[in-house]
C-alpha cells in the first residue's frame, strides 16, 4: 500500500538569484571606482592646467599676487575695444574667472591707446605701476615706455607700461616665410577667422576683422609691419652656421608680449609664438 504523501515541493534554483547579486555588487563596484577616479581626475586637471602659462593681460601682477588679488569681476573684458581678453573657466582650479588673452585666436593689439583694462581694473591686479613691496621680476621691466606706432605722430606717442606681458620667439623659422624667402597674398588667417585688429589706413579708433584686410607683400614681414610697438620686431639678414645668409624675424627687447604676431602669421601652427610671462634675457 503506497502512502498519499503530498507532491516534494521543487527545489529552488538559487543560481540565478546568485548571479544577479554578483552582477549588481560588481555594477555598484564599478560605479564606485569610477566616482572615485572622476573626483581624482576633477582635482587633477586644474593642477595640469595650472601648468600651462597663461598670457595675461597689460599690466598683470606676477601670478601668485594676480591669483590672489584679482576678484574675478570682468571689468578688464567689458572694456576692451577688440576682446582679445577671456575669463578662465572651470578647468584652471583657482586660477578660475582670472583674465587671460589667447594671442593666437585675439591679440592685444592696443587699440584703446591707455590700456583701458589696467584703468578698469578695481583692485590692481592690472596696474601701471606695482607696489613698492611687490617688486618686478628680473628681465620683466622695460628699458624705456613702449613707442605706440599708432601714436608716433602724437605729442605724447607712448604706451604707459613698465612690464612686458611676454616675449615673441621664431619657434617654427623652417616653416617661417620670410626665412624661406617668400612673399604673401590673400587674407593672412583665411576667410573665418574671427580676429579684429586696428588698421591705422582704415581706421585708428576701429579695429576691424583681420580678413577684411587682406595682404599682398613680396616677402611676408607681417609680424613686424603690424607689430603696434615701435622697434620690438625686425626682418633681418642673418648668416647660418653654413655661411649661407636668409631673412629672418628678428624680436627686440621693446616686445611687449602683446601676441599680434603670433595672431597674423599666416603658417599654420604659428611660425611665430609669445611665450608668456617670459622676460627679456640680452
Amino acid at each position: 500500500m503506497t502512502d498519499n504523501l503530498p507532491d516534494a515541493k521543487p527545489q529552488r534554483n538559487t543560481k540565478p538569484r546568485t548571479t544577479r547579486q554578483d552582477r549588481r555588487r560588481w555594477l555598484r563596484t564599478a560605479l564606485l571606482a569610477g566616482g572615485v577616479l572622476g573626483a581624482a581626475l576633477s582635482g587633477y586637471l586644474p593642477l595640469a592646467y595650472a601648468q600651462k602659462k597663461r598670457l595675461r593681460p597689460p599690466g598683470a601682477l606676477d601670478e601668485k599676487d594676480l591669483l590672489g588679488s584679482c576678484i574675478k569681476c570682468g571689468q578688464c573684458v567689458q572694456v576692451c575695444p577688440v576682446q582679445a581678453i577671456k575669463l578662465a573657466d572651470l578647468v584652471d582650479g583657482f586660477g578660475v574667472g582670472v583674465p587671460y588673452i589667447d594671442p593666437r585666436q585675439q591679440a592685444c593689439d592696443f587699440s584703446c591707446d591707455a590700456v583701458q583694462c589696467i584703468l578698469a581694473c578695481p583692485t590692481g591686479s592690472l596696474a601701471y605701476i606695482k607696489p613698492a613691496f611687490l617688486p618686478m621680476r628680473v628681465g620683466a621691466p622695460l628699458v624705456g615706455k613702449p613707442i605706440l606706432k599708432a601714436k608716433e605722430k602724437d605729442a605724447e606717442p607712448t604706451l604707459n607700461l613698465k612690464e612686458r606681458m611676454g616675449v615673441a620667439r621664431l619657434a617654427r623659422p623652417e616653416a617661417c616665410l620670410a626665412t624661406q624667402g617668400k612673399g604673401f597674398k590673400g587674407q593672412a588667417r583665411g576667410a573665418d577667422f574671427k580676429g579684429r585688429m586696428r588698421y591705422m589706413d582704415v581706421d585708428r579708433w576701429k579695429p576691424i576683422l583681420v580678413a577684411d584686410h587682406p595682404y599682398d607683400v613680396k616677402e611676408c614681414n607681417l609680424c613686424v609691419s603690424e607689430c603696434p610697438i615701435g622697434g620690438a620686431i625686425s626682418i633681418e639678414t642673418l648668416t647660418t652656421v653654413d655661411g649661407k645668409t636668409q631673412r629672418q624675424p628678428v624680436v627686440h627687447e621693446p616686445c611687449v608680449g602683446c601676441g599680434v604676431c603670433e595672431m597674423v602669421c599666416p603658417t599654420e601652427s604659428a611660425s611665430i609664438v609669445i611665450e608668456a610671462r617670459e622676460v627679456w634675457k640680452a
